[in-house]
């Protein structure tokens, strides 16, 4: 590996894990189309869509685990936001479901990766842009349909596997206007719950073999320094501008991606 794609490698795992910092996901979402068109761009690698899902997923796992260490520095290890039920039973569902798909996505074409990607992006944004209705109740408080809850997570899981994302940018919309889970709640107890996902993910992908080590290895670098960054600058700014600025940079992807299905 050149100086070149080891510093693309690294910048591309530092921004997705900046946005993971900064709006409470995975990354994923930033991670896949920079990761499937930049390097190919710029000549310096062509990863498939398998390549790029298994390099994800480790992006995800290491920038949900960056998430999690900085919620517990911040807020104690027995936090009263997070509510372990909550984390249970859509823990096990959606662990479940990301093993399934990141085993399922060795089998994948290329194309159906995509596609899978394609529908994950239009949701994405549909989702990004209905305005959440959760409450600031407290974890005590919180009642909610749990065969409804581990059955969206253990669906959430699958298609998050298949591509490489821990699925927050789709579970956090659903735990608040399908569960109605309060907005604090939702937020601490989805660290704890896309971090399970991401190792099922990780446990599904290195099961199915050929991972790339060395653009695995310098784009979890970039994550570790970028998910600390992005957590900074939200506590300190409005990211409102920067969320829509996200949706359209989504839109653009998808587009992309459908274009060259289509």
């Amino acid at each position: 590996m050149d100086v070149l794609q080891l510093l693309l490698m690294v910048s591309i795992g530092f921004v997705g894990s900046f946005f993971s910092g900064l709006l409470g996901i995975g990354g994923a979402i930033i991670s896949y189309p920079m990761l499937l068109f930049i390097p190919p761009a710029l000549g310096v690698a062509q990863f498939s869509a398998q390549e790029v899902s298994v390099i994800s997923m480790f992006q995800v796992f290491f920038a949900s685990l960056s998430g999690v260490l900085a919620f517990r520095k911040r807020n104690g290890k027995n936090s009263p936001l997070i509510h372990k039920g909550l984390v249970r039973d859509m823990g096990v569902s959606i662990l479940a479901g990301s093993l399934i798909g990141a085993a399922l996505s060795r089998y994948l074409a290329n194309e159906s990766i995509n596609l899978v990607y394609g529908i994950l992006a239009i949701i994405a944004v549909i989702l990004m842009l209905v305005k959440n209705r959760g409450t600031e109740a407290a974890a005590g408080e919180v009642a909610y349909n749990r065969f409804i809850a581990a059955g969206a997570a253990f669906v959430v899981g699958i298609v998050s596997g298949i591509v490489g994302a821990g699925g927050a940018f789709i579970l956090i919309p659903i735990m608040l206007t399908v569960l109605k889970i309060p907005t604090r709640v939702t937020i601490a107890s989805s660290l704890a719950i896309v971090f399970i996902s991401a190792i099922g993910g990780v446990i599904g992908k290195l099961s199915g073999g050929q991972i790339p080590l060395l653009p695995v290895l310098y784009t979890v670098i970039g994550s570790v320094l970028g998910a600390p960054v992005g957590s900074m600058v939200s506590a300190k700014s409005d990211v409102k501008y920067l969320r829509y600025g996200l949706i359209v940079l989504i839109c653009a992807t998808a587009i992309k991606i459908w274009s060259d299905i289509l």
